[in-house]
């Protein structure tokens, strides 16, 4: 494949949403709008969209931890196949608001599922396609929490609604991540005002990828 994917990860409040926007300005602008792909999971394409809104469903509080293991997986697949592939066979940057490192952390840390265990799941899914480069927000689960309340309190799911324990074992998965696949996965710390976690991000890219974002 041509193109180039890059995922954005982090635990919830870390600001992901807002640097990833500015990194596919940042990129539009200089390769042009059309060659960058801005997508998210759950989610992108139709069909895992409407994943999407079973798994964030306020009303479903009783979902089974491996039933939502598995539509994160389905939706995944869906999102591989009908959005990712095509536009990296036509060599476009691929942007993406979470990945697989988002189940490994949320069902596998998050739920006990089992960090391997989910890993092996998701490697069904997504058939050995892994980002050449994720960036992975980190901010302390209680400054995450606290800019959601603040922030984006209107905009709360089912899955920002669980006990602060969660979320720590959810932070603590993608540290453990991290440090498992340090080539792929770059720490960036979030807790620090946007523009520099966005300039920092950037200077990331271009460390990589020169062609793609020059200085």
């Amino acid at each position: 494949m041509a193109g180039t994917f890059i995922s954005f990860e982090g635990p919830d409040g870390a600001g992901k949403t807002s640097v990833i926007k500015a990194v596919n300005e940042a990129l539009g602008n200089q390769l042009g709008a059309e060659q960058v792909l801005l997508t998210r999971e759950p989610g992108g394409d139709r069909i895992a969209e409407q994943i999407r809104d079973v798994l964030f469903d306020d009303q479903n509080t009783n979902m089974d931890s491996r039933t939502e293991a598995l539509l994160f997986a389905a939706a995944r697949r869906q999102h591989v196949v009908q959005d990712i592939k095509p536009a990296l066979h036509e060599g476009k940057v691929v942007l993406s608001d979470r990945y697989v490192d988002s189940s490994v952390a949320y069902q596998g840390g998050g739920r006990h599922l089992g960090i391997d265990d989910i890993w092996e799941l998701n490697e069904f899914a997504i058939h050995d396609l892994l980002p050449a480069l994720t960036i992975y927000l980190d901010v302390p689960s209680e400054l995450g929490l606290q800019r959601i309340n603040e922030h984006r309190a209107d905009q709360v799911n089912r899955l920002d609604r669980e006990k602060l324990a969660f979320h720590r074992r959810v932070r603590q998965a993608f540290l453990t991540l991290a440090k498992r696949h340090p080539h792929r996965i770059v720490v960036i710390d979030a807790s620090a005002e946007l523009t520099t976690v966005i300039q920092e991000v950037e200077s990331l890219i271009h460390s990589r990828f020169p062609t793609l974002l020059p200085k």
